[in-house]
């Protein structure tokens, strides 16, 4: 699966975990000169808490485009570690 916005692939993994629609990618398939810090963050009641990461593409941000669960919930387990996206963040084979 690939990650794409703003015409750059930001991330890439045949190991994607899917939960509600959303593909998972380790953190190990981002590619981190894209990735930029963001103080966002927003509460699962399955999942627990998200933190969000913003994209620098081509001197364009996407605020909080990718969120991850540091410390998930026990029933969420499958996604520590991994990263989704959203806000335009085209996920394709």
């Amino acid at each position: 699966m690939k990650a794409v916005w703003n015409g750059v692939v930001v991330a890439e993994s045949d190991d994607t975990v899917v939960v509600e629609g959303n593909h998972y990618f380790p953190e190990s398939a981002l590619h981190r000169d894209y990735f930029t810090f963001s103080n966002h963050k927003t509460t699962c009641a399955w999942k627990g808490q998200a933190s969000y990461l913003s994209l620098l593409v081509n001197g364009e941000m996407n605020t909080d485009a990718a969120w991850f669960y540091a410390d998930p919930k026990p029933e969420a387990e499958e996604i520590k570690g991994r990263v989704a996206f959203w806000k335009g963040v085209k996920v394709t084979p």
